[in-house]
C-alpha cells in the first residue's frame, strides 16, 4: 500500500527541489541579513524585523496571485495547447505587474501606521528609512515570481532556481560591502541590507527572463505576445483563481506578520528573539513551498488528462513525503534549539551581553513550538498546492480565513498580551492556526477528489 506513494518520492522531490533550493536562497539571504545585522545590535535586528513585516504582508498578496499562472499553465502544457498556456503567461504578466506596482504605493502610504503601533521608538526610526528601499524591490520581486510560476508550469522548476542563487551571491556580497563598510563602500548599516535587497531582484527577473527566452521549449510560449491585447474573458480566469491564492498568502503571512508586531507590544528583545525563531521556521517552511508546487504541477497535469484516481494517489505520495521530511525538521528543531539562535548574536559582546542572552533564551523556548508547527505547516501548504493545481480556491480561501483569524490570531493575542505566557503564548496561538488549517484543508481535498473520481467514473458508465 505505502509502495503505491513511495514509488513516486524521487520524482516529486526531483520536480520540488530546485524550487525548494530556490526557497531556501531567498531565505538565506534573509538569514544571512539578519546574522549581519544582529551583529549591529538587537535593535537593529528588531528593526528590519518590524520593516520586512510590512512588505511580507505585501510580498504575501503578489505571491499568491502569481500562483494562479502555475496550474493554468500545467493544464494547458499537458494537453498540448500552447495557445491556453501563452494566454495564461501573458495576462497572469500584465496582472502581477500592475498588482507589484499598486503594492509599492500602498507600503509606502502605509508608514504612518508605524508611530500608532505601540513598537519601541528606536525600532521604529532605524525602520522607517529601511522600508523606504525595500519597499521598491516588491516590483521586480512580483515579477520574477510570475515568471517562475510560468517556468514551474512548465515543469521546469530549475531556471527560476538559477536566476535565484545569482540573486543570492549577489545580495549576500552587496551586504557585506554596505552594511559594515567594506573595501572603501560607506558603511550604511541596514540601509546597506536595503540596497543589496533591491539591486539583487532587479537581476533575479533580468536573468531569468533572458534565460527563459533562450530555452527552445519555452520560447514558443514567449514568441509573438502582444502584451496590450488582453482578453477579458481570460484576465477574469486569471484574476478569479489569483485573488483568492492571494488571500490565502495574504492570511497566513498576516498572522505571523501580527506575531511580529505582537511581540513588539512586549518589546524589542522579544521582538528580536521572534525574528530569530521566525526566520528559522521559515527556512524549513520553503521545503513545504517547494513540494506545494510539485503538488500544484502534477495536479494540474492530471487534471489536464482527466485522469483523476492517478490525480489523487501523486498528490498522496507528495502529503507522504511532506510528512516524513518535516518530523526530520521538528526533530532538529527540539535537539538544536539552544544553540540555533547563537548564530545570530554574539554571546561575547560585552556591551550587549544581557540584551544578547535575553533574546537567545527567549529564541530557543519558541523554537519549541516551532518543532510541533512543523508537521502542520508542511501540511497546510501541500494540501494548499494540491487544491490550487485542482483550480479550487474559494473554499480554502474561507478555510485559512477562519483558521488563522478566528481561531489562530485570538489565542496569540490572548495568551501572548494578557497572560504571562509573552511570545510563547504568540506562537501558541500560530500552531492553533496552521494545525486547524491543515485538517479542514485536507477534509476539502478528499472529499472534492472523491466526488471527481465518483463523477468520472458515472461517466464512463454512460459512454459504454
Amino acid at each position: 500500500m505505502l509502495k503505491n506513494y513511495t514509488r513516486e518520492f524521487a520524482y516529486n522531490l526531483r520536480l520540488a527541489s530546485p524550487v525548494i533550493l530556490g526557497m531556501l536562497g531567498h531565505t538565506f539571504v534573509g538569514f544571512a541579513d539578519n546574522v549581519m545585522v544582529g551583529q549591529l545590535g538587537t535593535a537593529q535586528l528588531a528593526a528590519v524585523s518590524l520593516g520586512n513585516s510590512f512588505i511580507f504582508i505585501a510580498m504575501s498578496l503578489g505571491i499568491g496571485f502569481t500562483t494562479a499562472i502555475t496550474p493554468l499553465v500545467a493544464e494547458a502544457d499537458a494537453a498540448g495547447n500552447v495557445t491556453e498556456g501563452k494566454n495564461a503567461f501573458k495576462h497572469g504578466l500584465v496582472l502581477s505587474t500592475a498588482l507589484g506596482i499598486a503594492l509599492f504605493l500602498v507600503v509606502l502610504l502605509s508608514k504612518p501606521l508605524m508611530d500608532l503601533m505601540n513598537q519601541p521608538v528606536e525600532v521604529v526610526s532605524l525602520a522607517l528609512p529601511y522600508l523606504d528601499i525595500v519597499a521598491v524591490s516588491l516590483i521586480p520581486l512580483i515579477v520574477f515570481q510570475a515568471l517562475k510560476q510560468f517556468s514551474d508550469g512548465l515543469s521546469q522548476t530549475k531556471y527560476p532556481m538559477y536566476a535565484t542563487v545569482i540573486a543570492n551571491v549577489v545580495n549576500i556580497l552587496l551586504n557585506y560591502l554596505l552594511i559594515f563598510g567594506k573595501f572603501g563602500f560607506p558603511e550604511l548599516g541596514i540601509i546597506g541590507a536595503g540596497i543589496g535587497t533591491l539591486v539583487s531582484r532587479i537581476i533575479m527577473v533580468l536573468f531569468l527572463w533572458r534565460l527563459l527566452q533562450t530555452r527552445k521549449r519555452i520560447r514558443k510560449y514567449l514568441s509573438d505576445i502582444r502584451y496590450f491585447a488582453l482578453n477579458r474573458g481570460v484576465m477574469k480566469k486569471v484574476f478569479d483563481l489569483g485573488f483568492p491564492s492571494a488571500l490565502q498568502m495574504f492570511f497566513e503571512v498576516g498572522i505571523f506578520t501580527a506575531a511580529v508586531w505582537l511581540s513588539g507590544v512586549l518589546g524589542k528583545n522579544p521582538q528580536a528573539a521572534n525574528q530569530i525563531a521566525l526566520n528559522l521556521s521559515s527556512m524549513t517552511y520553503m521545503v513545504g513551498v517547494g513540494l506545494s508546487v510539485a503538488a500544484m504541477v502534477r495536479v494540474g497535469n492530471q487534471k489536464g488528462l482527466k485522469d483523476y484516481l492517478e490525480l489523487r494517489r501523486i498528490a498522496i505520495s507528495v502529503f507522504v513525503l511532506t510528512f516524513f521530511l518535516e518530523v526530520i525538521f521538528a526533530s532538529c528543531f527540539i535537539i538544536f534549539r539552544d544553540w540555533l539562535p547563537t548564530l545570530y548574536l554574539d554571546q561575547h559582546d560585552m556591551a550587549n551581553m544581557k540584551d544578547n542572552l535575553e533574546v537567545i533564551s527567549v529564541a530557543s523556548q519558541l523554537l519549541l513550538i516551532a518543532a510541533f508547527f512543523q508537521i502542520s505547516d508542511g501540511f497546510q501548504v501541500v494540501f494548499l498546492g494540491a487544491l490550487r493545481g485542482l483550480q479550487d480556491v474559494k473554499i480554502p480561501t474561507w478555510i485559512t480565513f477562519v483558521a488563522y483569524w478566528v481561531i489562530g490570531f485570538p489565542i496569540s493575542y490572548y495568551l501572548g498580551l494578557h497572560t504571562s505566557l509573552g511570545n510563547m503564548g504568540i506562537w501558541i496561538g500560530l500552531l492553533s492556526g496552521l494545525t486547524v488549517a491543515a485538517v479542514f484543508l485536507y477534509f476539502r481535498f478528499n472529499n472534492l477528489t472523491r466526488s471527481l473520481i465518483t463523477e468520472a467514473g458515472v461517466e464512463a458508465k454512460q459512454t459504454e
